[in-house]
């Protein structure tokens, strides 16, 4: 068989599956989906592994890819392995537009005539591997393993991939998001190891967010970010009162974020408010935008709801992960022009819905995996110029992912720790087990961290676009936010970065004018004021106590004596209590007082 790459220059396919496009007379593949088919077609692998950001096309590159094997006789089946039964139904339907007859309703014996393969769960696959795997020794196979990842999600499932899929012909693995930071290896992946003894997943192909968003094929994100003042009640009845998004413990973090997401508080409101107000610019130049917010459980996605209906007159399409009928509501909403979907996990992962624009990131699930997952489900392009907007609550690791939206990840298997020292991608098997499941149950979590919300505000606090950060806390529903909340829908990126540039320069303008009575909020710009970690919080304070220790020394006073005479001096509370700023500031001072003494 000639294996030339001039063979696909007549097989095209469009992007954007229009309906039934015979072999070699649709539109061109976009750029990176060509190069990835001759990198196949030339080097011909049993294994190919292909990383493309959200959005980008995955499964037309792989349904071309499939269509040209099954042309050239290289297959005669195909069978695709897909994370949820919604996307092993939404398989079926692009492959049935490319004219490849995919049977998702598939559970055992022989497979009708008129299929030239299934479609199948990775649950499926762990139930029963060797129906799969009887299948794939009788006729030469593609198996296409879409988002790969979830093969390493429990030993039984790696195994069951492994057992099923191993006399398969060829396999094609996809994948769009950071891989997993756990070290279960996913089958059918390549690891190879680097100069520092660590092997890490190696990629066939791989096309980023940075990339695709340089070729118009992914839209521009912007983060817009709300803090406010939270109160709650802990399970050992302390009444305790933060600010989201100031340092404190990871266990505070927890429970004023999970405040700030309780229905019956002003936060979501405000922000769903804001959020809505956000769709209706947007849909200024792209009349048929939706909105959706990702919940964590059924009972706060059915309040969000509720609010939703309340704040704009209008219904919200309602998705249950358990709901028989959650699949078609998402096909139904993705055709309509509704404006709202509220949605409990499902759809953070492979759920096409090229229109939603604006999203809530309402649920605590706090894994670089997820959250890439449900940020893709905004940044997929139809025409140039096109944005999306992502509402977040004021969490540093949030943040820390919207800021890092075009890092890349390789699957890492040896992840040695030096003592002390905490691997920066460790996620605990709970988040994981989270942030992956599709049906609601009860995590324990409420026993863990039991407490009573009691009072949220929403603060407009920044927004963050393309690693920067712009704009300077404003109340909700002040001229401040909606002037952000107003930038158009069609916009160039960088045309992005200059209207922020702009609308920061107006409100540091207005703040100037304001009298100091009035500055009830930071007025400071967001690039001066950046979202500290805990982590960075207890280097500061241990670097004060070093600093501490070192001037006992130098002075012959004690440590109280010391910290004290700094809080009389610079102002605020105890270290244990006290903000960055103002631990950063007591550095300062005691570095002032040892280099005078010198």
């Amino acid at each position: 068989m000639t294996t030339t790459t001039s063979a696909t220059n007549n097989h095209h396919l469009s992007p954007a599956f229009p309906g039934r496009a015979p072999w070699g007379t649709a539109n061109k593949l976009r750029a990176w989906q060509q190069a990835a088919m001759d990198r196949y077609i030339q080097t011909q692998p049993r294994d190919f592994l292909a990383v493309a950001t959200p959005g980008a096309g995955k499964t037309t590159f792989a349904l071309t890819l499939a269509s040209w094997l099954l042309h050239h006789h290289v297959v005669q089946q195909v069978t695709v392995v897909a994370p949820t039964e919604h996307l092993k139904k939404q398989w079926a339907e692009a492959a049935a537009r490319l004219g490849i007859k995919l049977d998702p309703e598939y559970s055992a014996g022989p497979l009708g005539r008129e299929y030239h393969g299934v479609a199948v769960t990775y649950a499926g696959v762990g139930v029963r591997p060797m129906l799969h795997r009887n299948r794939i020794e009788q006729r030469k196979t593609l198996v296409i393993l879409d988002e790969i990842h979830h093969a390493g999600d429990s030993k039984s499932w790696g195994e069951a991939c492994l057992e099923a899929f191993e006399p398969a012909t060829r396999r094609l693995a996809l994948t769009g998001t950071p891989f997993r930071s756990d070290t279960n290896p996913i089958p059918f992946v390549t690891y190879e190891e680097g100069n520092d003894g660590i092997r890490r997943s190696s990629a066939d192909y791989t096309y980023g967010y940075g990339n695709a968003l340089g070729d118009g094929v992914v839209r521009p994100v912007i983060f817009l970010s709300y803090s406010g003042n939270m109160r709650w009640r802990t399970k050992a009845g302390d009444e305790i009162a933060a600010r989201l998004g100031e340092p404190m413990t990871k266990d505070a973090v927890s429970q004023a974020w999970r405040t700030a997401l309780d229905p019956r508080g002003e936060w979501m409101p405000n922000v769903l408010r804001a959020a809505d107000q956000r769709l209706s610019e947007v849909r200024k130049s792209i009349p048929d935008a939706g909105a959706l917010v990702i919940a964590s459980d059924q009972e706060q996605a059915r309040a969000y709801a509720k609010l939703i209906r309340e704040i704009t007159g209008e219904g919200a399409t309602l998705v249950l992960s358990d709901d028989s009928g959650a699949s078609q509501r998402i096909d139904d909403f993705s055709h309509s022009q509704d404006r709202w979907m509220v949605a409990v996990r499902m759809v953070s992962e492979g759920v096409d819905v090229p229109r939603l624009a604006v999203g809530v990131y309402a649920t605590t699930i706090s894994t670089p995996l997820f959250f890439a997952q449900a940020v893709g489900r905004f940044v997929r392009s139809r025409k140039r110029g096109e944005t999306a907007s992502v509402f977040l609550p004021t969490v540093p690791m949030l943040l820390g992912f919207a800021n890092e939206m075009e890092v890349e990840r390789d699957h890492v298997l040896d992840k040695p720790k030096k003592d002390g020292e905490e691997d920066p991608y460790a996620e605990s098997e709970k988040e994981m087990d989270e942030a992956n499941k599709e049906q609601d149950e009860d995590t324990g979590e409420q026993e863990q961290f039991s407490f009573e919300a009691l009072e949220s505000e929403a603060v407009f606090d920044r927004v963050l676009y393309d690693g920067a950060e712009f704009g300077m806390q404003a109340h909700a529903g002040s001229e401040e936010e909606q002037d952000y909340l107003g930038i158009p829908g069609l916009l160039e990126p960088d045309q992005v970065q200059m209207l922020l540039q702009k609308r920061q320069a107006r409100q540091i303008a207005h703040s100037k004018k304001r009298p100091d009575a009035e500055a009830d909020l930071l007025e400071l710009p967001a690039e001066r004021r950046p979202v500290v970690t805990h982590k960075e919080l207890l280097e500061l304070r241990k670097q004060l106590n070093t600093l501490v220790g070192a001037y006992v020394h130098q002075s012959g006073k004690p440590h109280g004596v010391i910290h004290t005479e700094l809080r009389r001096v610079c102002g605020g509370p105890p270290s244990a209590e006290a903000t960055a700023g103002q631990l950063s500031e007591r550095i300062k001072k005691v570095r002032e007082w040892a280099t005078r003494m010198k």
